[in-house]
């Protein structure tokens, strides 16, 4: 199993962890809360009953029992008529009343039908009524969850969003700072390689003028491949040693960068694949060439993998003058991508090969995105007809007029 697939498995996992987690909570809770809100229906009915009681009880001494049941319970409620106005009400505000004359008689009331017209309201869309008849006339008792119950329903929410919160910044932190010493890691690494190379390279280097000056080879052909690529192998030496510092950019022409890789790399692979540029010469960009090559090398081969047996591979220059951008795309005719997989394939481990690392087009990513503040991504695919990737650069200057 590559990283890529043990990393998804790992976060399925954890996804499902959570989630489970998550269900058993509100579980818990809604069984909290329905048990609650039988208990409260229940001291609703207690107390209409009980004002049932007080107003046909003649018993000075059971009144007094039943008014300090009635008083225990703090359920807020409205008792209505049949016609449905208020007649009683208890556990609302108690410094307004919906009865008129008893705010003129009490200065310490203010009369506010509005509002209690509201929580009826509320309370109906809560609860059923309780039907109650009371000295002969039925009378509907409404009331809505106290505030206990009213937390209680909030408070998985709140608890699970202030648990998520604080895993996101515990994940935000551990993960900048694991991929800060990776990248000490792989800088480290790079330059020492880098180091390594030098010497090796060095020396094949004198051997090669040796050789031309002991045997007069200057004009032979595959002492001239070979001078190519140790050059090459100056070149790759030379990224390594750039990585984990700023590289420099400067102006160059597009086309002409990208046709002196392809020239370069087209000999080195199968002649059943054919390479075709077209597009506008003039176009340019900030390039660092030794990383913006590295890119190229990487695309290329990531398009000759996709070809299965004889194809053709496809780079055109082209711009947006509007927005000042350089577009290169390179188009295969290889195997082709799902959709799903557009924004995977630059995700490092990711690899469809079974001896690949799945890093080439992960470190193409970010040479174009940290290094060049430009964009890469999956154009169009189609599976079995082939892939187009799309480089975006800054346009510096364009001489020629250009088109999406």
């Amino acid at each position: 199993m590559n990283p890529y697939q043990q990393k998804k498995r790992w976060k399925y996992f954890l996804l499902a962890f959570a989630t489970v987690i998550a269900s058993g909570s509100l579980l818990y809770t809604s069984y909290l809360v329905k048990n609650i809100a039988r208990s409260e229906r229940t001291r609703a009915q207690v107390w209409a009953m009980s004002m049932r009681q007080i107003l046909n009880s003649d018993d000075n001494d059971f009144l007094n029992y039943v008014i300090a049941v009635r008083d225990s319970l703090t359920v807020p409620a409205i008792v209505t008529d049949a016609k449905g106005d208020i007649v009683l009400q208890r556990g609302l505000d108690t410094t307004k009343t919906p009865i008129k004359l008893e705010a003129e008689s009490n200065k310490n009331k203010k009369y506010d039908p509005d509002y209690f017209m509201e929580e009826l309201a509320y309370m109906k869309k809560q609860h059923a009524p309780i039907k109650l008849k009371i000295l002969g006339e039925e009378n509907l008792i409404y009331y809505k969850d106290s505030a206990l119950l009213t937390q209680l329903r909030l408070f998985p929410y709140i608890q699970l969003t202030v648990i998520a919160i604080f895993l996101l910044m515990a994940y935000t932190a551990f993960s900048s700072s694991r991929k800060s010493e990776q990248d000490q890691v792989w800088v480290g690494l790079a330059k020492e390689t880098a180091h390594q190379l030098g010497t090796p390279i060095s020396s094949l280097m004198a051997w090669i003028e040796l050789m031309k000056e002991k045997f007069h080879a200057e004009e032979d052909i595959l002492v001239a491949e070979m001078e190519n690529d140790v050059k090459r192998l100056e070149i790759v030496a030379d990224r390594f040693s750039k990585i984990g510092s700023k590289p420099v950019l400067e102006e160059h022409a597009v086309y002409e960068v990208v046709k002196d890789f392809v020239d370069y790399f087209k000999v080195r692979v199968s002649k059943n694949i054919g390479f075709e540029m077209s597009g506008n010469p003039h176009l340019k960009a900030g390039l660092n060439i030794p990383l913006f090559d590295w890119v190229l090398e990487n695309l290329l081969k990531n398009a000759v993998n996709a070809i299965d047996g004889k194809g053709s591979i496809k780079i055109d220059i082209g711009g947006n003058k509007l927005k000042k951008q350089v577009f290169i795309d390179v188009t295969d005719t290889g195997k082709g991508i799902q959709r799903s997989k557009f924004d995977t394939v630059f995700q490092p481990g990711y690899t469809t090969r079974k001896r690949g690392w799945g890093l080439g087009l992960s470190l193409t990513k970010r040479m174009i995105e940290n290094y060049h503040n430009g964009q890469i991504f999956v154009k169009d695919s189609e599976i079995g007809k082939g892939t187009t990737f799309r480089i975006v650069l800054k346009n510096t200057r364009d001489d020629k007029q250009t088109s999406a």
